[in-house]
């Protein structure tokens, strides 16, 4: 395990000194993961695309007025469940802008006429439609959170999620990727995954690079993630997603990180954080699975064969057996996984309501990977 003045060095450090370093991470992903990299099977469900947020980086968030911008109904969200259901899909992630009945009149107006006074009401009865009306698992992807709401959702959700991004103060100043962002506030978000933690959650985060942090900060944030881990035991995965620049956005000609910053946060990742923290890189932001791998990943995240990447949407998931043949080059193999890590389901009654731990029980081996492979 790294301290942070390792962890600070690391920026600077040597081809060789990196070698070095790289092999460390690898070796402490086989350790602790063994010669199988994982994916989730999954699709994707856009609940509203409305936010209250204004993130310099964001094409997925649509204003009310623009023709895009939609709440998606009880009919439209059911039928891509179906859907994934027929395709082997096991996970169902919602994620929606955050708190956008807090800004918009309009996005209130949708939520009166489906019977709800708020995203979180409306995204706890779909998680309950999905559970009675699929044998899917709803993961949900709500951004900051209450106590109540992580109340109201953990009895009808296998798991949470939510990028802490970065807990630099300095990127909600005017000028910065989380300018006229309340949720992007880091106290907010550190507060979200406390609550989840004394809650007994489940929880995936991660970190945005790229969005104008510098090295320090980037190990604040992964810092700040692995002292909740170890203060709660729930964070199941973190996520090093790089910044893609996009038409259309206030960041649109920002610099994106290259594949050697990304390979240096992977490794830095998993030599900083608690080695039972499954460390995740996206698979369709720069398909590069090998230095990926290299530098001690053990999961591909959510790859579905029905949605797209609604975050990433120009950015295409590969084909499954792809990927399995791209890890096979490597060295590893790759199975299927629930939304729900194998640790976590040894503790049920910790961490899931009775209906939950019922349905994992039915789909997952004895090691708690998915019982069956992809179709």
């Amino acid at each position: 395990m790294l301290s942070r003045t390792q962890a600070l060095a690391l920026e600077k450090a040597t081809d060789a000194q990196f070698k070095d370093l790289s092999l460390q991470a690898a070796a402490l992903r086989d350790t602790h993961w063994g010669r199988t990299l994982t994916y989730s099977r999954k699709v994707f469900v856009p609940l509203t695309n409305m936010c209250r947020d204004d993130c310099g980086y964001c094409t997925f968030v649509q204003k009310p007025g623009s023709p895009n911008a939609r709440v998606m109904t009880p009919d439209e969200v059911m039928a891509v469940v179906k859907e994934g259901e027929r395709l082997g899909c096991k996970e169902v992630l919602f994620s929606l802008g955050e708190k956008p009945e807090l800004r918009y009149p309009e996005a209130r107006e949708a939520l009166a006429q489906l019977g709800h006074g708020s995203m979180v009401d409306y995204l706890a009865q779909m998680c309950e439609r999905v559970l009675a009306q699929s044998s899917l698992l709803p993961h949900v992807n709500a951004g900051t959170l209450s106590a109540e709401d992580i109340h109201r959702l953990k009895p009808v959700s296998a798991s949470m999620g939510m990028m802490l991004e970065n807990v630099s103060r300095r990127l909600i100043q005017r000028g910065q990727a989380h300018y006229a962002c309340p949720d992007k506030v880091p106290v907010q978000r550190i507060r979200t995954l406390e609550r989840a933690g004394e809650q007994g959650v489940p929880f995936t985060t991660g970190i945005l690079i790229g969005i104008g942090e510098n090295w320090a900060e980037r190990v604040d944030s992964l810092i700040t993630i692995n002292n909740l881990h170890r203060r709660y035991g729930h964070i199941q995965e973190v996520i090093v997603q790089n910044f893609r620049a996009k038409p259309g956005t206030a960041m649109a000609h920002h610099p994106e990180p290259d594949l050697d910053d990304m390979v240096r946060t992977l490794v830095l990742a998993r030599l900083l954080l608690d080695p039972s923290i499954s460390v995740q890189a996206p698979p369709n932001l720069q398909q590069r699975f090998g230095a990926y791998i290299a530098a001690g990943i053990n999961d591909w995240g959510g790859i579905s064969p029905l949605t797209l990447d609604h975050i990433n949407p120009e950015r295409a998931w590969p084909q499954i057996e792809s990927l399995r043949q791209a890890t096979a080059d490597c060295g590893y193999g790759l199975h299927e996984r629930l939304a729900v890590y194998p640790h976590y389901q040894q503790y049920p009654d910790r961490f899931f309501a009775a209906p939950i731990a019922a349905r994992l029980a039915g789909i997952a081996r004895g090691d708690g990977l998915a019982l069956a492979q992809c179709h």
